[in-house]
């Protein structure tokens, strides 16, 4: 959510902002409605002024024993004035809410321009391609015909964008999450947290999903929502509080089942696992002072690169373009790991910083030290990592040429010492 007042202050700046993003400009038209607001919030104060002073001459009349017939009157029309005005005051409330809860965040400063994900940023690449003496497959030919990633059960079972894992690569994709969660609760900082995977339509609009990203989402019969990332439900355990600045910085992490329908993504990667409607993700959320925001950022992606460092898995990072960006974010890095089957880096972690805006939506506050009055925190998150894409990355990178898969050597004490998963593995 935008700040009205900030806005009203910098409406150049505000429709800069969003050109940036590929929209249209929009301060005139929220101007508009907030100068109605404000004037009715006037009027509102001015008649609530008059009614006191009115009710207050009543009484000094009818303590004399003189007519307050016109005075009484008089009341009684602010009273019926201020009721049509508060009925107006919460239709242009709600306007002004309507027309900014749909609003993307402003990109930070130092996100590049562009269109599209052709525009993103190169920042750094890490590590090397790995090289084959045979022809790499992708990750659905090596794990069918090892018979561990069963695709047509999962059809019978669910239909399209499903999957079953068998055998030593369900234990692979368990050994996986167990290892990010170790790595980010022992070695970095972030308290595990098993949240709810239902969520409220407040949960969901305090990130940022509802009302815009609604056919994105699950819907249940008892209007909860199925979660898209935890993301939602950890940003949102700091949803109306006022934190002390000493509590600050707050870091969650969460391994859970995500759940996205993919409305948007119609015949995008149908093959195999890369997009599906049920995945399961480790999650990293940070809860931070304003000035410290940028800082965190840079902390939290290297949270989710040391996952791929200690997994031998060569990637790159990438700073997302302004058309790219997603719709909370102010700046985003995605961590694009490299995939041999598919000749080609794919994402497998997006870390987004998005300021105070989803503060805002959630009226997340913290009190500083060295002044008074409570202001915003700032919201972090990202993945660390995708545990399917990971599973993917592994059977992709390695993989050898007789079929089977060598284990990293991170994941084996997760796996009871096993070095190679071979056909033999599935039962």
């Amino acid at each position: 959510m935008h700040d009205i007042r900030w806005i009203r202050e910098n409406p150049d700046a505000f429709d800069r902002g969003l050109a940036r993003r590929g929209l249209e400009a929009m301060s005139a038209q929220v101007l508009t409605v907030d100068a109605d607001a404000r004037a009715v919030t006037t009027e509102l104060q001015e008649l609530q002024t008059r009614r006191k002073e009115a009710s207050k001459q009543i009484g000094m009349l009818k303590g004399k024993g003189e007519d307050a017939d016109d005075l009484i009157a008089e009341v009684a029309d602010i009273k019926f004035r201020m009721t049509a005005l508060e009925d107006r005051q919460k239709e242009s409330t709600g306007s002004i809410r309507a027309l900014l809860e749909g609003v993307a965040n402003i990109p930070a400063d130092d996100t590049p321009d562009g269109k599209d994900e052709d525009d993103n940023v190169e920042v750094r690449i890490v590590g090397d391609k790995p090289s084959f003496d045979f022809d790499a497959q992708d990750h659905v030919d090596v794990g069918e015909r090892l018979g561990l990633l069963d695709f047509e059960s999962a059809s019978k079972l669910s239909g399209s964008r499903f999957v079953v894992t068998r055998g030593a690569l369900a234990r692979m994709e368990r050994a996986l999450a167990s290892l990010m969660l170790d790595l980010h609760t022992d070695e970095f900082g972030y308290t595990e947290v098993n949240p709810p995977l239902l969520v409220r339509d407040e949960a969901a609009y305090g990130t940022g999903q509802l009302p815009k990203f609604e056919e994105d989402l699950f819907r249940t019969t008892t209007d909860h929502w199925l979660i898209p990332t935890a993301e939602v439900p950890l940003t949102n355990l700091v949803a109306g509080d006022i934190l002390e600045q000493s509590e600050l910085p707050i870091r969650f992490t969460a391994h859970t089942p995500c759940f996205r329908s993919e409305a948007g993504a119609a015949g995008k990667d149908t093959r195999g696992m890369l997009r599906q409607h049920q995945f399961t993700k480790v999650e990293m959320v940070s809860i931070c002072q304003p000035d410290a925001s940028a800082e965190e950022h840079e902390r939290m992606t290297g949270c989710a690169e040391e996952v791929l460092k200690r997994l031998g898995l060569h990637y790159r990072v990438v700073v997302l373009a302004t058309g790219d960006l997603g719709f909370s974010a102010c700046k985003t890095y995605d961590i694009e790991v490299w995939l041999p089957g598919q000749d080609r880096y794919r994402e497998i972690s997006s870390c987004s910083n998005c300021g105070d805006f989803q503060a805002r939506r959630m009226n997340a506050r913290f009190r500083p030290e060295d002044r008074k009055g409570t202001e915003f925190v700032h919201t972090l998150n990202g993945s660390g990592l995708a545990v399917g894409r990971t599973l993917i990355a592994v059977i992709e990178n390695y993989q050898q040429a007789d079929g089977s898969i060598r284990v990293p050597d991170a994941l084996r004490p997760y796996m009871g010492g096993l070095e190679t998963i071979q056909a033999s593995d599935a039962a």
